[in-house]
């Protein structure tokens, strides 16, 4: 009987380890080493010549891993079999930096002399390089996961969390992909980068009460009452710049979306809202933390999905 239970423990750790084992940073080492080197120079090179691009690559690998897991989906286009996930409602006219997944992925399979290195990994190592080229912290991302042959935007427009959640949606929307309320706080951090459009921020800055009434002013200028959509405005006020003044920003009641001020709001996230805002190290290692974490929802492996020629098409 102590054989048998002591056989059961070494079995069922035997498939956790496997679980946990599907991954890893090396995946590349011997299959073409040139790989990573090849993402971070297109990468480094398209956030220098446009530096919003680091949080458009960082945007489509979270899009990317809140539908269906990471499996590139995001990428592929319409077809007669491919219901788009660019047309979702968060995705249509708002996602963007495909034409450098397709750069990379071409350079990529280039150097690698077959197309080996899938466009789920594309999107995790180019969302890692962005936050690195922007200042942020760096993580060994885990490798080794396969591309979708389906795309699903019935399921992009329900499980993308909307910048118009409250924080009890926010959390079940996160806790859904097995991610916790860290999770969800730093992840969230990753605004510290980037822009959003009016149209996403419109309700909040003339109706909102937890706005701080300066800073809504500031935002109406450039963001009427109708119209004016696609006007962009940052984040936080540096919005080229991977730091923790996403957090301070909250702290003052000056967040941009809904979904950005419900962090600081008397909810249970405060506490670490503010701990953020005053500790960039902390920040930056859960950050890092959670990227790894969110990188491994529901990833294809072993002979699921397969590593698409391109990234808008599903192969032959």
């Amino acid at each position: 009987m102590a054989y048998r239970g002591i056989f059961h423990v070494v079995l069922i750790l035997a498939f956790a380890a496997t679980a946990f084992s599907t991954l890893s940073p090396c995946y590349y080492d011997k299959v073409c080493p040139e790989a990573l080197p090849t993402i971070k120079r297109i990468v480094e090179a398209a956030v220098e010549k446009e530096g919003r691009m680091g949080a458009s690559l960082l945007r489509l690998h979270f899009h990317d891993c809140f539908v269906q897991g990471c499996d590139a989906s995001i990428l592929l286009d319409d077809t007669s079999t491919i219901d788009s996930e660019k047309n979702a409602i968060p995705n249509n006219n708002s996602v963007r930096g495909f034409e450098v997944i397709d750069q990379i992925k071409k350079e990529v399979d280039k150097v690698c002399k077959r197309p080996v290195v899938s466009c789920a990994d594309i999107l995790a190592v180019a969302a890692r390089d962005s936050v690195v080229a922007l200042g942020g912290p760096t993580w060994k991302v885990p490798l080794g996961r396969r591309d979708s042959t389906t795309a699903n935007r019935t399921l992009a427009n329900n499980d993308i969390p909307s910048p118009f959640l409250n924080l009890t949606g926010l959390i079940s929307s996160f806790r859904r992909q097995g991610l916790n309320e860290t999770d969800l706080v730093a992840l969230s951090g990753g605004h510290t980068i980037g822009f959003a459009r009016c149209s996403a921020f419109r309700n909040r800055i003339y109706n909102a009460t937890n706005i701080d009434p300066d800073f809504a002013k500031e935002r109406q200028r450039t963001c009427p009452s109708t119209g004016g959509d696609s006007n962009l405005a940052p984040f936080d006020p540096t919005p080229l710049t991977f730091d923790g003044k996403y957090f301070s920003s909250l702290s003052q009641k000056r967040g941009l979306l809904i979904s950005d001020q419900a962090l600081f709001n008397g909810g249970s996230t405060d506490g670490l809202v503010k701990t953020y805002s005053l500790n960039f190290k902390a920040f930056s290692a859960d950050f890092a933390n959670s990227m790894i974490k969110m990188g491994n929802i529901s990833v294809l492996t072993g002979n699921k999905g397969q590593i698409r020629s391109n990234c808008r098409r599903v192969n032959n």
